[in-house]
């Protein structure tokens, strides 16, 4: 590739491309990344640029756009601490370019760094040499809050107590790189540096590719063999460990564990049992044997770290003592990412590896040696003062650093006191000054500052792979080495140029054609929970926005009339009432106001709009194993209703009908026939069940009205059916056949409990004599009940009964498959290390 202009270009492309890059220069430093040309890269940056103008048809804007529907369509989002709504995840459209002669000395760099921290981290949780021998001070280890004594003389299994890390990395105008930060406790990154990736490659078609541009499917498939490399079976099962939903990274964390192949797994999904860790299934408990976690050591376990956490797992400090599960990182690892390590880490790799350091730390004084002190307190102005273990400082807000000269009189004068007092809890850093690299602001070519987020992890044989790619920050303002994102950040993808094609290559790995199985894996209680109460949300918004349709007369043909009587109108209003959809108060108040509260309200429980948002929030927790159509269906947003008016309260009730209506089918035509299907078609089926007698109740009593009949018909979905076959007005005892007890009708009560009585019979079981469990029992009584009835021998207080049952059968399910107690999960003589 050159930087030479490409014939098949539009004369308008051109025209924008050149002054796209005349407006860049003018704003750029000679040492800008992209300005500089002593990476031999300036060449493919202009030819790269040019591509984009053409896919953009000489507009960024509508390049910036196209890429933003691709990172939507992903499901990529990211949240700020503090808030509780997500935000789309902002992607540059311009990548980040790098030669792969300069990329060698970053890897290179880093594998060295990482062969450095592990010998440290080792040692100080072993021997402790570099401490006795004064080749580093006690306090630098123990002050900080992230060494764990009660992890001393604990081995990992193999040896490695790293299996991941990363580091910033900052490029100076000079073009030297150098360490900003290194961090082993959480990986926060990675999975945004491949669906960058993902999301770019959309966009652009070939561009990717036609830079020679390497691939990042080889590296984390080395990550997953060398989790595996370590565990004690051949076929180990792997969790990755989250906080949960509401994590800042969350998204993040479901992407990595569906990519990968891992389950992904909160505290309360996992017990541990006899120095082993497991998994809480619906087929019991089952062995973990490994765990990529993502939650600082603290929170592991409450019972050996930090009891208040909440989040953790008991005794899963003994399940590392006793050498039953592979941890990365291990616990206490984190002990060395404070930046009064980072004071003594070039004198390290000086006393263990014998070399110095490829990839230099920025310069850092740490204030608990004398001579450090007087040289910060000397050129306080000059340096970035900060907290040595990444402490919140008082005198600074709160703030764990910041610039020296932007230090007030009295902010200055509360340093110095502090210092003076425990000048071991301070360090001093030279002020970073970063190149460029192009983004876009306002439609223009802007240079921004950015950072690196470079992923290091290690293989089945225990090398070191770096991830030819990154994780790169363009900063709108702060600290360029906040753990995530700021409010305006940008992320660009990070492409490392090769000088000949890339062989392509997939997550799925060589040629040779692996055993074949037809197993559908096992499925955690909390997502079996999950997915049964998505399906019955779903289904009671589906159902209240049909009782909302029939109220306003949407698709009602009532043969008596125009219109509904009065009575009839006041059963659906009680329905609403009963569901929590809208407020007993609001019964006499105008119809389409009653309909707009149960369609949008949220602050009722019931509404339409509280129900869609529960089951959204049901679906972020189930990112893992959602499809993307259906993921993209359930975020959409909710039809907004401005007005009471019929007419745009009818459209958004059937806007609403539609969508449930399309993930359903969603559900019903891609969702493979597994437990987590069955479990998801069970709550929609039982809540339609329930559902099926509240309406038969209240619509099919003795002395039901033709409107009452027909009103149970259209939220039934019969009607049509039901003229077809008996060619008249609805009649009591033909409707009840119909609705509760015809096998063939999809909507009736029987078919519902038939289905979930087939899918209890087909869930596995904990019992060793072969008889089925009590819920199975339960719905196969349910099917029994209905089976010898028809229409003129089903009085309506057998409803009723149906009703309770199937209540009582939803507390069964519950009791049984989610949230499993330790002692309820072992069945008698099993062995659960499957």
């Amino acid at each position: 590739m050159t930087g030479q202009r490409d014939p098949r270009r539009n004369a308008q492309s051109q025209m924008m491309l050149d002054s796209w890059l005349k407006a860049y220069a003018r704003k750029a430093s000679p040492g800008d990344m992209y300005a500089s040309a002593t990476t031999g890269m300036a060449g493919h940056w202009l030819a790269m640029l040019g591509r984009l103008s053409d896919i953009g048809r000489g507009d960024f804007a509508a390049l910036t756009e196209k890429v933003a529907r691709q990172v939507t369509d992903l499901g990529v989002a990211f949240r700020l601490t503090g808030e509780q709504d997500e935000r789309a995840w902002p992607l540059s459209p311009i990548p980040l370019l790098i030669g792969a002669d300069e990329w060698s000395t970053i890897e290179r760099g880093l594998a060295q760094r990482a062969d450095l921290l592990e010998q440290v981290i080792g040692d100080l949780y072993g021997a402790q040499t570099l401490v006795t021998e004064g080749k580093l001070p006690a306090t630098v280890v123990t002050g900080s809050p992230n060494f764990w004594r009660n992890m001393v003389g604990i081995t990992p299994p193999g040896g490695h107590y790293l299996h991941f890390y990363a580091a910033d990395l900052g490029r100076g105008p000079n073009g030297d790189w150098r360490v900003l930060s290194d961090r082993v406790r959480t990986p926060i990154g990675v999975g945004y540096a491949l669906e960058n990736r993902l999301a770019l490659s959309r966009a652009t078609g070939d561009l990717l590719g036609w830079m020679n541009t390497r691939r990042l499917a080889p590296f984390f498939s080395d990550l997953r063999r060398g989790l595996s490399a370590n565990c004690n079976r051949s076929e180990p099962r792997i969790g990755l460990l989250t906080p949960g939903r509401y994590n800042q990274s969350y998204a993040e964390q479901a992407h990595l564990a569906r990519y990968l192949g891992f389950l992904l797994v909160e505290g309360d999904d996992l017990v541990v049992s006899e120095g082993q860790l497991f998994v809480r299934t619906i087929e019991g408990l089952k062995r973990i044997d490994a765990l990529w976690r993502w939650m600082d050591t603290r929170f592991l376990d409450p019972l050996a770290f930090d009891g208040r956490s909440t989040i953790g797992v008991a005794d899963l400090y003994e399940a590392c003592a006793r050498g039953q599960l592979v941890l990365s990182n291990w616990p206490g690892a984190g002990v060395i990412e404070s930046r009064a390590f980072a004071a003594f880490l070039p004198a390290l790799s000086q006393a263990l590896l014998g070399d110095d350091l490829i990839l230099p730390n920025i310069a850092t004084w740490w204030c608990g040696q004398p001579s450090e002190r007087h040289i910060v307190e000397g050129d306080l102005e000059t340096m970035v003062i900060g907290s040595a273990f990444e402490q919140e400082l008082p005198f600074l807000g709160g703030a764990r650093s910041c610039p020296g000269s932007s230090l007030s009189p009295a902010q200055r004068a509360n340093f110095l006191a502090a210092m003076a007092v425990r000048p071991m809890d301070f360090v001093g850093q030279e002020v970073v000054k970063l190149s460029t690299t192009p983004g876009l602001s306002g439609g223009d070519l802007t240079p921004h500052p950015f950072a690196l987020r470079v992923f290091v992890a290690r293989d089945a044989q225990g090398a070191w792979k770096v991830m030819p790619g990154a994780f790169a920050r363009l900063a709108a303002h702060g600290d360029i080495r906040a753990a995530l994102m700021g409010d305006g950040d940008m992320s660009a993808d990070v492409c490392i140029i090769d000088t000949a094609p890339v062989v392509p290559e997939t997550l799925l790995g060589s040629l040779v054609n692996p055993p074949i199985r037809r197993l559908a894996g096992m499925l955690p209680s909390k997502a079996a929970d999950n997915l049964f109460w998505l399906g019955r949300y779903l289904e009671r918004a589906e159902t209240t926005a049909r009782v909302v349709r029939s109220i306003l007369g949407g698709s009602i043909e009532v043969d008596s009339g125009p219109a509904l009587t009065s009575q009839t109108i006041l059963r659906l209003i009680d329905l609403l009432i009963a569901w929590g959809a809208v407020p007993r108060e609001q019964r006499d108040w105008p119809l389409s106001t009653l309909c707009a509260t149960a369609l949008g309200d949220r602050e009722q429980t019931g509404s339409v709009r509280s129900l869609m948002d529960s089951a959204g929030g049901i679906g972020k927790g189930l990112r893992e194993r959602l499809a993307v159509d259906f993921w993209r269906l359930i975020r959409r947003p909710f039809p907004v209703v401005e007005t009471p008016i019929t007419e745009t309260l009818l459209e958004a009730a059937s806007v609403v009908i539609d969508r449930i209506s399309a993930l359903t089918g969603l559900a019903s035509e891609n969702m493979g026939r597994t437990d987590g299907w069955r479990f998801h078609d069970m709550g929609r089926r039982l809540e339609r069940a329930i559902n099926t007698c509240r309406v038969t109740r209240h619509f099919a009593y003795d002395e039901a009205s033709s409107d009452d009949l027909t009103i149970l018909l259209e939220l039934c979905d019969c009607q049509i059916t039901y003229r077809t076959r008996y060619m008249a007005g609805p009649s009591l005892l033909p409707v009840r056949d119909m609705v509760v007890l015809e096998a063939q009708n999809p909507r009736s009560l029987t078919y519902q409990i038939t289905r979930i009585d087939e899918h209890m019979r087909a869930l596995p079981s904990l019992r060793v004599d072969g008889l089925p469990e009590a819920q199975v029992q339960q719905a196969g009584t349910l099917v029994a009940t209905l089976a010898p009835m028809t229409g003129d021998t089903l009085p309506i207080r057998m409803v009723s009964t149906m009703e309770t049952r199937l209540l009582a059968l939803s507390d069964a399910i519950g009791q049984r498959y989610f949230l499993q107690s330790r002692k309820a999960d072992k069945p008698l003589g099993t062995n659960l290390l499957a």
